[in-house]
């Protein structure tokens, strides 16, 4: 189930938020041809230590990393590692941030210096479908008209909706029992309440939607080796409509 919020548990998890998206702001500056993504995790590690929070990911199911770093055809659950980044790269780095046990999770995708036409209209749609599918989670509609918004958006411009993950209630754990849908039918699924928490995630990509998963596990790459991008935000529903709680232009 999905649990509902007071306006006060809400605060908490906008504090958690601010952090995140502060963090996402820094990591921003450090994105360059050269850095590997071990060092953008270690850098989350310190940061959040420097901030009084802690990387949630880190342990969960046994992940051993405080960020997912998913590179080019990645389309989540990257390991981070040492091979550098080059010209040429997107790159999707996510966490969950823990602020006094209330969680927030974001994911963002970062252009490695000079990016192809191909990639820049990848990452700039994948965003543009975040905040479609914001705009549907209001009181009184559905789950189904998020992934619908999405979903309809996406293909319609030629691109593809990953399946297999989805967005998820949140608050004192990561999953709260409830799954968002990325793509779907409108009027269909949980109804959205005041004082629920949710992220919208949507990953999208050039080719098939359909993914395999490596050896390790956890990362998910596109099965025909198109490139994905990822845009993630944690989302109060409120009656005033929803709220960013991790908006990186409003810290």
């Amino acid at each position: 189930m999905i649990y509902i919020k007071t306006e006060k548990e809400i605060g908490y998890m906008a504090a958690a938020g601010k952090i995140l998206a502060s963090c996402h702001r820094e990591i921003r500056k450090m994105i360059k041809p050269g850095i590997t993504t071990m060092e953008i995790d270690s850098f989350v590690e310190k940061y959040l230590e420097q901030h009084h929070a802690k990387p949630e990911q880190k342990g969960y199911m046994g992940f051993p990393y405080a960020t997912c770093a998913s590179v080019n055809d990645e389309v989540c659950h990257g390991f981070p590692n040492k091979k550098p980044l080059k010209e040429g790269d997107i790159v999707t780095i996510d966490m969950v941030v823990n602020l006094n046990g209330w969680l927030a999770d974001s994911a963002w995708s970062y252009a490695v210096g000079n990016i192809s036409k191909e990639a820049r209209e990848l990452m700039k749609i994948t965003k543009e479908c975040l905040y479609k599918g914001i705009k549907k989670a209001v009181v009184g509609n559905r789950i189904g008209d998020i992934g619908h918004e999405i979903q309809t958006y996406a293909e319609s411009l030629g691109y593809s909706v990953v399946r297999d993950y989805t967005g998820h209630g949140i608050g004192k754990v990561m999953h709260d029992d409830v799954a968002v849908p990325h793509y779907g039918k409108p009027g269909r699924g949980l109804k959205l309440k005041n004082g629920m928490v949710i992220t919208i995630e949507p990953m999208i990509n050039t080719g098939t939607y359909e993914v395999t998963v490596d050896s390790n596990n956890w990362t998910a790459r596109t099965a025909d080796g198109s490139l994905s991008a990822q845009y993630e935000h944690t989302i109060a529903i409120t009656d005033d409509g929803p709220v960013i709680l991790t908006d990186q232009d409003n810290i």
